[in-house]
């Protein structure tokens, strides 16, 4: 006969089992009020009681879930500083979405607050730009409020093409911006040298382009 042997957690171990605990449930939910103490313990496999031991009460909970959400968030921004701009835009947006898809739009709206600077900080990197200007700031943050929008009220559509939609909206915020800022068409062109022939911004010129009457297309290509 096999005795089983309860396993001691440590206190520290405890809480990061009941965060991810609280947060699977607070994702799932479209309030955190529909979830309760006993349904976090119930999940985490202990009493009601030992739950207040190791935080205040559910508010505690959550936002202790949020924290943790807001960081794995932030992370998701980082990427590495290599290949075209495009590319590295659409994969931080695969992951994004991913994220929202995962935790719900109810959970994912409040923890989008605690990293919007983070984000901005990580395009500005992927950039090269130390101090922008006013408008490359207003580019960067107006295009930021469109992608969250976007992923958390999605329209219908495949999720690829919203991300492709969401890397031309940059490029296209970017362009307009361009036309009045010298810094910021400097920097344009900086950033479509390395883009390749397949790339989300020659795709995004391509189409511009068709759409143009055919005498027009003529004096482009020239």
């Amino acid at each position: 006969m096999t005795t089983g042997v309860r396993r001691r957690w440590g206190v520290e171990e405890r809480r990061q089992q009941l965060i991810g605990v609280a947060l699977e449930l607070f994702s799932n939910r479209s309030s955190p009020d529909d979830v309760s103490i006993d349904e976090i313990a119930a999940a985490a496999g202990i009493s009601r009681p030992l739950v207040y031991h190791y935080f205040p009460g559910k508010q505690g909970l959550y936002e202790a879930a949020l924290r943790q959400a807001a960081g794995e968030l932030a992370e998701l921004f980082q990427e590495r500083h290599e290949g075209p701009l495009g590319a590295r835009l659409l994969r931080v947006l695969g992951r994004f979405f991913d994220f929202v898809d995962a935790h719900g739009t109810g959970f994912a709206a409040p923890v989008i607050n605690e990293v919007r600077q983070a984000a901005y900080e990580q395009i500005l990197a992927h950039l090269e730009v130390g101090e922008p200007s006013a408008r490359l700031e207003l580019v960067v943050r107006t295009w930021m409020t469109l992608a969250e929008s976007t992923a958390l009220n999605r329209p219908a559509g495949p999720r690829a093409e919203l991300e492709l939609q969401l890397v031309h909206d940059f490029a296209a915020l970017s362009a307009v911006s361009a036309i009045h800022d010298a810094e910021l068409a400097d920097l344009l062109v900086r950033v479509l040298k390395d883009e390749p022939a397949d790339g989300p911004f020659s795709v995004l010129v391509g189409r511009l382009v068709s759409l143009l009457p055919a005498q027009v297309q003529v004096q482009v290509q020239v």
